[in-house]
């Protein structure tokens, strides 16, 4: 396959539910052969957004943080992938900030054609979900190449490691992984 995959892990805790997702993830993509890179936004320095477009002309941020290394990262992949813990019903903070700052992606050609999102919430009903999987569609419509192609919705995993190998969650994201 020798895809360029790059997995945005957005949970500021080590070991979370939404990071082991975004590790099995890697772990199918690896093993079918594709150039895998991990980022977690736990010690990034990821500011918001001012909002005033000035990445529109010149194809980058203003601001000196780690947005400009992640999102020359996200331009080459071919495949990026999204895990996230879901807060009331939405994406992580760390994750919508990423997102903003992915302006000015907006006017340049990106590689991604498929994008995933793996997330874990307490929630156990999927359709509750949903906001989070119409979040991220808003800003893959930005992108007229991309879709969503895949989404790994773990629900009822409440406790911080309730993640593991022999979870379906777990295996769907290995799975989604393998077949990217």
């Amino acid at each position: 396959m020798n895809k360029k995959v790059v997995v945005i892990s957005s949970s500021l805790r080590s070991g979370s539910n939404s990071e082991v997702l975004a590790q099995a993830f890697v772990q199918g993509a690896q093993a079918a052969g594709n150039i895998v890179e991990e980022i977690s936004l736990k010690e990034k320095d990821l500011r918001f957004c001012t909002g005033c477009l000035a990445c529109q002309s010149t194809d980058r941020c203003w601001m000196q943080d780690d947005s400009a290394a992640i999102n020359a990262k996200l331009k080459e992949a071919e495949v990026v992938v999204f895990a996230t813990p879901v807060y009331f019903y939405a994406m992580s903070g760390q994750l919508k900030t990423l997102l903003d700052r992915t302006n000015p992606l907006f006017t340049q050609s990106c590689a991604f054609r498929d994008v995933y999102l793996l997330m874990s919430a307490a929630e156990e009903d999927p359709q509750l979900l949903q906001p989070v999987i119409h979040e991220l569609e808003g800003w893959i419509s930005c992108f007229e190449q991309a879709q969503l192609a895949g989404v790994v919705a773990g629900g009822g995993l409440s406790e911080p490691s309730a993640v593991s190998p022999d979870t379906k969650a777990y295996q769907e994201a290995y799975q989604m992984g393998l077949h990217c």
